[in-house]
């Protein structure tokens, strides 16, 4: 397979012509609509078959494609077992979350036999972003990547790469992935390791059953390519390299970033980075990796490392051994920190930031694995409990009733506005953890933030458990990493270290393990906002919190009027 030649599609969308895709996708004038139908579809992989979750078939599922700014709406028929729901993961959606997508936070989800039609509202982001389930562990088969080209009549801020293509880091199961959480949901222990990582779709040379399949990229000698790399791993962070190719990062979140020149990346589940890469090596094959990165003590991981090849077209002697990348040990944080402290915003006049400097909303979140006390030690986790886990000691529940329709129309009964602001006891979080730091509060508190406020949060990793790096996504909102370092935080001397001149924009940053992360954004997209970390056992286990922005004192800085047609919850 090669690259996709930047552009083409849209030529015919400036012409004003009509067409349908394999892909489902329609595209007539300016505005872009995509018709997805969610069914169970066979696929083979390690030795084995067995029928997944897709979207029109395909895994990983079809890319959207647009420019800067623009809106497409997106039909989801679901043919499939169970309700799902799509989120469009670091879309922004301003003043829209009735089509942001998390299960039970801002929809119910759509049933068998019925569709929703999502209106994909794009804004200031520009480079790649992606799409996902966000229902249980639907995402591990339900998820594909949006490309979001420049603006027409503007350009990428360094030369145009000759052509493009999406690399997609996946995970594989060779049970159903909904029965793996729900079964350790049910005993409280851990739920099963994948069995395998991907690279669109396929394992590659080092897994059973797999050579024949393995995804090849051909390429020309002398180009510079862009490779869209996005990490739809369940659960665990992931290294990527190319065996004696440089990787030059230009964008990460769909914002830019000062070009870093790396030899490998670091990637967490959520995050999504363009790189570019010039084919400057002798004419031959190369092998493309990828393989986990994990920090915490004695926490299960897929150890494995799923391949690509990336190979030089025209004829040239096929080599004995294909060149393998120096990936750094699964346990290096310091190859992961050397690369993720690199990264700073472009902040360029073409590409401006906004730091906010006045912080009126202020919240120091502690993160921990926790345990749920099970009665006569009954269950599979840790002291006989059920494992869980929580945000400033609060587990979070999810409600039957979505949470945006509750605090649209009034309902009462499904959320609290209670989420502390800070963590309910202070102690030496990243110290000797005592027993009673192990059992949290369960509830569904949510977190009010005034529109217009300037909001400061710092994420504080604990040695609870089973401490280890967590992803933290918010929903629609991007935000300024500001600060980041080691231990605890310390209000006094750690905001001395703080960069606000070219912090970058994200919306998934990653939380040192035992160690700190404060972010920055300004509250000016109202509407109800899922927080949780992508590690997806950690969410499942209450790993998450909703903040609600309210409304402003204008028409443009107030939540919009849900569609006509939402889908039905089960109590409403």
């Amino acid at each position: 397979m090669g690259f996709n030649r930047m552009g083409w599609i849209f030529l015919a969308a400036f012409l004003g012509f009509m067409f349908l895709q394999e892909d489902g996708f329609l595209l007539c004038s300016a505005t872009r609509y995509y018709d997805w139908v969610l069914k169970e579809t066979k696929f083979t992989r390690l030795c084995s078959t067995k029928s997944i979750l897709t979207v029109n078939g395909g895994f990983p599922g079809p890319t959207i494609q647009v420019h800067k700014g623009e809106t497409i709406y997106v039909n989801v028929r679901n043919q499939g077992l169970y309700g799902v729901t799509i989120h469009w993961h670091g879309v922004k959606q301003p003043r829209n979350p009735w089509s942001d997508g998390p299960e039970n936070i801002t929809q119910c989800p759509i049933q068998a036999g019925s569709n929703f039609t999502y209106e994909v509202v794009f804004s200031s982001e520009e480079g790649t972003l992606w799409w996902h389930a966000h229902s249980d562990w639907t995402r591990a088969t339900v998820h594909g990547a949006i490309v979001i080209l420049p603006a027409a009549g503007t350009t990428y801020p360094f030369a145009t790469p000759y052509a493009q293509e999406t690399i997609i880091l996946a995970s594989w199961f060779k049970g159903d992935v909904m029965e793996i959480i729900n079964s350790a949901l049910a005993t409280g222990g851990e739920p099963n390791v994948s069995d395998a990582f991907t690279i669109n779709g396929q394992p590659g040379d080092l897994y059973s059953c797999s050579n024949a399949t393995t995804y090849r990229l051909l390429v020309d000698y002398g180009k510079t390519y862009m490779l869209r790399i996005i990490n739809a791993v369940m659960n665990e962070e992931q290294f990527f390299a190319i065996a004696k190719h440089d990787l030059t990062v230009v964008t990460q979140d769909a914002a830019y970033v000062k070009p870093i020149t790396t030899p490998y990346i670091m990637i967490t589940p959520g995050q999504t980075m363009d790189v570019l890469v010039t084919t400057n090596r002798p004419r031959s094959r190369y092998y493309m990796a990828s393989t986990a990165y994990n920090d915490g003590d004695g926490v299960a991981f897929n150890n494995s490392t799923t391949t690509a090849i990336f190979e030089y077209r025209g004829s040239h002697p096929i080599p004995s051994t294909t060149p393998f990348p120096n990936l750094p040990a699964h346990n290096d944080t310091t190859a992961a920190q050397n690369f993720t402290k690199r990264v700073r915003a472009l902040a360029s006049k073409a590409h401006p930031i906004s730091v906010p400097t006045k912080i009126t909303t202020r919240i120091y979140m502690t993160i921990a694995i926790n345990e749920r006390i099970c009665p006569n030690a009954s269950c599979a986790g840790p002291d006989g409990n059920a494992l869980a886990a929580s945000l400033n000691n609060v587990s979070f529940e999810t409600p039957s009733i979505d949470i945006l329709q509750a605090y649209y129309g009034g309902i009462n009964g499904v959320f609290k506005g209670n989420f502390p602001s800070n963590p309910p006891n202070f102690f030496n979080f990243t110290g000797t953890m005592a027993n009673n730091t192990i059992y949290p509060s369960f509830g569904t508190k949510v977190k009010f933030i005034k529109y217009g406020a300037g909001v400061e949060i710092t994420f504080q990793g604990t040695n609870i458990i089973a401490p280890e790096n967590h992803p933290m996504h918010l929903h629609g909102f991007s935000f300024y990493v500001v600060g980041t370092g080691s231990g605890n935080f310390n209000k006094t001397t750690s905001p001395k270290t703080y960069n606000l001149v070219d912090p970058p924009e994200v919306n998934t940053v990653g939380v040192p393990k035992n160690g700190w992360v404060t972010i920055r954004f300004l509250a000016d997209n109202p509407g109800v906002w899922f927080m949780h970390c992508h590690l997806e056992r950690h969410s499942s286990w209450g790993m998450d919190t909703v903040l609600i922005v309210r409304n402003g004192n204008t028409t443009t800085s107030r939540l919009r009027p849900p569609p006509a047609h939402m889908p039905p919850c089960s109590k409403s």
